[in-house]
């Protein structure tokens, strides 16, 4: 668990460092074959095996990709409801709601935004009752105030990156 927000958010803003057209061709491949070994990369791609070998290894290590456990479908685990979950926070007391937000395993993530609200957040449930104990577990949590829930009823677009990565390379 992250003791200091400030690491997590520094962590965070570190993760946006610019990738290179080679590994942008790298992480297109990667969604067409997912299991890939740095060989078939490298033939494919028409790279030396110690330049996939070193995008890859530089894609985890600078935080450009997101832990593999992202990937698994909350659906798949038992939680088929989804929604979010705004918050107004006490700006005092903003640090504590992050952290004891970081407790609830059924937060997948949590932003700042602007506007009426200081937090957004993805959350998942089991069902109906489940999202309700999970809405009042945030609302518990030290400086929030007020919440709103919205139950995400179907995803129509799902979180995707390929486009941006084909916009940039011409793979």
């Amino acid at each position: 668990m992250i003791d200091d927000l400030q690491t997590l958010g520094h962590a965070v803003a570190n993760m946006a460092k610019r990738i290179d057209e080679a590994s942008q061709r790298v992480i297109l491949a990667l969604d067409v074959e997912p299991r890939a070994t740095v060989g078939w990369l490298s033939e494919r791609l028409r790279l030396a095996r110690g330049t996939v070998q070193a995008r890859i290894s530089l894609l985890f290590g600078e935080g450009v990709l997101r832990l593999t456990s992202t990937l698994v479908r909350p659906e798949s685990l038992g939680y088929g409801t989804r929604a979010f979950v705004t918050a107004e926070v006490g700006q005092s007391e903003f640090e504590k709601a992050m952290k004891e937000l970081l407790t609830i395993p059924e937060v997948l993530e949590c932003n700042a935004v602007s506007g009426e609200t200081d937090l957004i957040c993805h959350v998942v449930a089991i069902d109906a009752d489940d999202l309700y104990r999970v809405g009042q577990r945030i609302l518990g949590c030290t400086g929030i105030r007020r919440t709103s829930t919205s139950i995400i009823l179907k995803e129509l677009i799902p979180y995707r990156t390929a486009q941006l990565l084909r916009s940039k390379t011409s793979v």
